[in-house]
């Protein structure tokens, strides 16, 4: 199993420095109050963000540091926020098998992968449907998929979940947790549910530095700062 992830994140101007470890296939859950640098941590780790300092390494390579930097796209790390960013001129099988496509696949091997995908994702059906024919948490779930598809050693979830309503989100959180697979990930969220779906372990982010970090048990059931102690509150 690949996707060990091994960080020390600096970013001077976001006021963030963050250690970070995380083992093959396991999922992390990064929860902090807003301007917390959630979101500059995942981008700093994805490579929309330069480091400062400190380094990624992903299976022991070298990926960044203060002099070096590789592109994104050279990353193999998959990035799923809130907005799908699917593209509007491709069918729902398309936008799958461009990621498939882009990982190495051939032409007919990446439809394959894009159709395979429809029905695991709750969209059998849909294949042929354009963005702006699909629900937001349709749009969503095709999003996951694309980013599965990729086989990317690490995936970074910024609040996929936010925009839904109530049940759409519930039902994308399961999808979430049935399509892993053993894929390393960090899944960035202000909602204790999300966590108590996905995550293995927990880790508060507060004004830039982690406050506390453990599994989930543990920081609910002893909160070190008010704000993982009104996390707990929100759990039961």
């Amino acid at each position: 199993m690949t996707g060990a992830l091994d960080a020390h994140v600096v970013v001077a101007h976001a006021g963030l420095d963050v250690h970070l470890s995380v083992r093959p296939g396991e999922v992390l859950a990064v929860m902090g109050p807003s301007g917390a640098g959630k979101t500059t941590l995942l981008d700093a780790i994805a490579g929309l963000t330069r480091l400062g300092a400190g380094h990624v390494h992903i299976d022991g390579q070298r990926l960044a540091d203060a002099m070096r930097h590789t592109p994104p796209s050279r990353r193999s790390i998959g990035l799923l926020g809130q907005d799908p960013l699917l593209f509007p001129h491709m069918t729902a099988v398309g936008n799958i098998a461009f990621a498939a496509r882009s990982a190495g696949s051939s032409r007919a091997e990446a439809v394959a992968v894009g159709e395979e995908w429809m029905p695991r994702i709750g969209l059998a059906g849909l294949g042929d449907r354009r963005p702006d024919q699909l629900s937001g948490g349709q749009r969503q779930r095709v999003a996951l998929a694309r980013a599965l598809a990729a086989r990317p050693r690490l995936l970074l979830l910024d609040e996929p979940f936010s925009s839904l309503d109530v049940l759409a989100a519930a039902q994308l959180r399961e999808v979430v947790r049935d399509q892993l697979h053993g894929t390393t990930t960090i899944v960035v969220s202000h909602t204790i549910a999300d966590a108590q779906a996905l995550a293995d372990r927990l880790l508060i982010l507060e004004h830039g530095r982690p406050t506390q970090e453990g599994s989930l048990g543990e920081v609910l059931a002893a909160p070190g700062t008010e704000f993982a102690a009104a996390v707990a509150s929100t759990s039961r």
